[in-house]
């Protein structure tokens, strides 16, 4: 005996075009998508092939001073302009971007490497030595950022390296607590455990299981970090602390211009400030691509 069939209701006239309507926004988003990451990989490759071609092309003498042409708006010999000395606003801003992107790389490689070890040490340890580190992480990250680069950057002569060390040592705290965090969650994988199991030592576990395991998100928390590391060069650079005065730097020139900005000089400041900004939106830009492909669940606001 055979049951009979139960008509089932036929879609609303919505229903069946809501397909159709949603596979062209589905394509839009994806354009836009695609262009704001090729327009943060092109402002990226621009800033770097700047920084790597332009100090080779054109020597800055980064003393040199000519106060006949000190101030003059941008024109087609000086596109950007000149400073209060008349120096070259372009040919310095490329070379404290390129003082940037070297504190910023070299700083997050420092506190990327860092936060990896701690957070490794930590996760594979577990019990009170992971609560002894992670107290000891908190009471380090109590301490504002901005301060503490003050104090080591002032210990020694002013220079790159100093700033590099400033910035490296006190951005580790939050690479740290995502791989222990990665780490905890990996403990419970059944290849873990049949690697416990087998008589692995932790030190192996850790070395040859969780720590390759976790080198994405370390590696991702290491593009994130970059931004922050040039923000933070601009800022003790702005202070006066860290580069040199003569150096060309992007905090430094546009301290030296506030000055001048309040008589209407406002390329001096507008240009340098844009070099730290563009760049810093187009790593973050590629760095939440990344995130996105990493976790695509997880599509929330960058937090630097």
């Amino acid at each position: 005996m055979t049951t009979p069939a139960v008509e089932r209701p036929a879609p609303s006239e919505a229903q069946a075009e809501r397909p159709w309507r949603a596979r062209p926004r589905a394509r839009a988003a994806r354009g836009r998508r695609a262009l704001r990451v090729g327009s943060a990989a092109a402002v990226t490759l621009a800033a770097a092939l700047a920084a790597l071609l332009v100090p080779l092309l054109f020597p800055l003498d980064q003393q040199a001073v000519d106060l006949t042409a000190r101030l003059r708006p941008p024109s087609w010999d000086h596109p950007f302009g000149t400073d209060e000395l008349g120096r070259d606003v372009l040919l310095r801003s490329v070379y404290g971007l390129r003082v940037s992107l070297l504190v910023g790389l070299v700083a997050a490689l420092v506190a990327s490497l860092l936060g990896l070890l701690v957070g490794c040490a930590a996760g594979a340890l577990g019990g009170r030595a992971d609560r002894l580190v992670m107290r000891l992480t908190d009471a380090f990250s109590a301490v504002p950022h901005l301060l503490m680069g003050i104090f080591i950057v002032a210990m020694f002569r002013p220079g790159i390296w100093p700033v590099v060390a400033s910035v490296g040592l006190t951005h580790w705290v939050s690479t740290a607590r995502i791989v222990r965090a990665e780490i905890h969650s990996l403990r419970t994988r059944p290849h873990i455990d049949a690697a416990v199991s087998g008589g692995a030592s932790r030190l192996r576990v850790a070395t040859r299981h969780l720590a390759p395991a976790v080198l994405p998100q370390a590696a991702l928390a290491a593009v994130l970090m970059v931004p922050h590391a040039i923000w933070h060069e601009s800022a003790l650079s702005f202070l006066g602390l860290g580069i040199p005065v003569h150096q060309a730097s992007l905090g430094t020139m546009i301290n030296a211009a506030r000055g001048s900005l309040s008589t209407g000089e406002w390329w001096p400041t507008l240009f340098p400030g844009l070099f730290i900004i563009l760049p810093s939106l187009a790593l973050a830009g590629l760095a939440g691509a990344w995130r996105e492909r990493i976790n695509p669940r997880r599509r929330s606001e960058l937090v630097l």
